[in-house]
């Protein structure tokens, strides 16, 4: 049963959303800095947190749950080689959202998501 189970739609159709997650999952990763709406970041934080926390395993079944998850294989590298061991010690908390203003068009709120 999904009674009272809400998940931020984000105005788009479940494929579309899982691929936008994916991207923006993947930009965080790779660039360590994004910005975007207060509602993406928000809906992107816990994907970004359970990446890493996969990727602290570090073993051959981390690496292949990853590239089932992301199209190319350079934020699996980054996430195996560098964020791993860089949050190895870390319980959690692997991101920061910090809101940064409006949106000049259409007045939307932006925040920065980044890797702590």
């Amino acid at each position: 049963m999904r009674h009272r189970n809400t998940t931020k739609t984000l105005g788009r159709t479940p494929t579309a959303r899982k691929a936008l997650l994916r991207d923006l999952a993947t930009s965080v990763i790779v660039y360590e800095k994004v910005k975007t709406t207060l509602s993406k970041a928000k809906a992107v934080r816990p994907v970004v947190e359970k990446l890493i926390t996969k990727s602290k395993k570090g073993d051959l079944a981390a690496r292949r749950q990853l590239l089932a998850f992301f199209p190319t294989e350079q934020p699996v590298h980054k996430l195996i080689d560098v964020l791993g061991p860089r949050y190895l010690n870390r319980p959690g908390g692997y991101t920061r959202i910090t809101k940064i203003g409006h949106r000049r068009g259409d007045g939307a709120p932006v925040a920065q998501i980044e890797l702590v």
